[in-house]
């Protein structure tokens, strides 16, 4: 990256802020121009050396600085329409799938906006699945939020899921895989399965054949009529267990214990967890993991398109094995980079701890870059297109929290 094209961005960021440049901003934008990510610290001190000499000259001469080498930059257009889809003519299904740790925040309202907008586009169907398949990381107040959200931003058009209302499902396809000989109990502990993949041998549990697993899968759907200890306790009592106990099975879907990504081998699909579901109370014992109960939601609903986060590639790699073993089509599927944008902390998980914590006045705090506090200024629209003006982007988009909300105010007015 030469000095000349840094030099550019710097005078061009730095116009926009009133003479002050922004290292990140700049950042950013070179990444446009093919800056790789492992060579930011690298380049970083040279930014930083252009920023100071930039900033010592006053807003008019950085204008006519910045006149005489502009062309040498990519002026980024603002997109058009959506780029097409594949097989898209007869209409889409597709989704997205917030965990209910907390409310929606502007990361979540992105990354889903541009499923919504193509589900406009093309016609078809759009669902919000609320992952809640795990009792010990939900905060129960989040199913209404996550609906008022998603009635905002979806234009009440979505269908929404909660996926522990479909626990007999999870288990028919559990069953269905330990039945054609794709999914084993495994009884190893987690240490030891680890040696197991490290080493690329088999566990003694794998050989079992489909008779014996069917038998194991119901030792550990098996338990005596559960009863807690105390009104006040968490965890379900197995005093006199007939099956298996919290820790001691899990099923696994048998893929290939020598496959080069150790990601691959042997993952789990379901597990005992004794905690008190908010929803579900004691009704269940054994739970899918993400990707028994994803892609059993993905075949059921019958989803054309997926759009999700680039850090879920080795999760669809993981799907698209359990499709293939019962026979499906693997959705179109596409990948988007992360936002980071400085100065917002985007955790739902955090932002539920501040407010009780009571740092926060609640989820429509405007100090908050949550839906609820956001909706008050802005329309959906403005967040379907900045979703649609990046558009299917696996480069990670580094922005300061100011530039970023003079961004969303322009699409406000559009």
């Amino acid at each position: 990256m030469n000095e000349k094209k840094i030099k550019a961005y710097v005078l061009k960021n730095s116009i926009a802020y009133n003479g002050k440049a922004n290292p990140g901003a700049v950042v950013s934008s070179l990444f446009n121009e093919g800056l790789e990510k492992s060579k930011v610290k690298e380049i970083m001190p040279k930014i930083k050396k252009i920023i100071e000499k930039v900033s010592k000259l006053n807003l008019d001469k950085q204008k006519k600085e910045f006149e005489k080498i502009k062309e040498i930059i990519s002026e980024r257009k603002v997109r058009e329409g959506l780029s097409e889809l594949p097989n898209a003519e007869k209409g889409v299904v597709m989704r997205i799938a917030p965990s209910p740790s907390g409310a929606m925040h502007v990361g979540h309202a992105l990354t889903a906006s541009i499923s919504y907008v193509y589900v406009k586009k093309y016609g078809g169907k759009f669902y919000v699945r609320i992952e809640d398949t795990n009792p010990e990381n939900i905060y129960e107040p989040a199913y209404d939020l996550l609906k008022k959200d998603s009635d905002w931003l979806f234009e009440k058009k979505a269908k929404i899921v909660i996926q522990s209302d479909r626990m007999e499902i999870y288990y028919k396809y559990a069953k269905k895989l330990i039945s054609v000989g794709k999914a084993y109990v495994c009884t190893c502990s987690g240490d030891e399965f680890r040696e197991f993949s490290k080493q690329k041998k088999d566990c003694q549990c794998r050989s079992f054949n489909v008779k014996e697993n069917l038998e194991r899968w119901k030792k550990m759907l098996d338990t005596p009529p559960l009863a807690y200890p105390d009104k006040s306790s968490k965890k379900i009592s197995t005093k006199g267990k007939k099956g298996f106990g919290e820790g001691e099975a899990v099923l696994r879907f048998k893929s290939d214990m020598t496959h080069k990504n150790p990601a691959m081998r042997d993952f789990p699909l379901a597990r005992i967890n004794l905690t008190k579901h908010p929803r579900q109370g004691k009704k269940y014992r054994v739970w899918p993991l993400m990707n028994l109960s994803v892609a059993v939601d993905d075949i059921e609903q019958k989803m054309t398109h997926i759009i999700r986060a680039k850090e879920h590639r080795d999760n669809a790699q993981r799907q698209e094995m359990i499709f293939k073993v019962l026979g499906k089509k693997y959705p179109w599927a596409a990948y988007l980079g992360k936002w980071h944008i400085k100065g917002l902390r985007l955790s739902a998980s955090g932002i539920t701890k501040g407010i009780k914590e009571g740092k926060y006045s609640g989820w429509d705090d405007a100090k908050l870059p949550t839906i609820q506090a956001l909706k008050k200024k802005y329309k959906p629209e403005a967040f379907w297109k900045m979703a649609e003006n990046r558009g299917l982007s696996e480069v990670d988009k580094v922005i300061d929290k100011k530039e970023f909300f003079v961004l969303l105010d322009k699409f406000n007015k559009i």
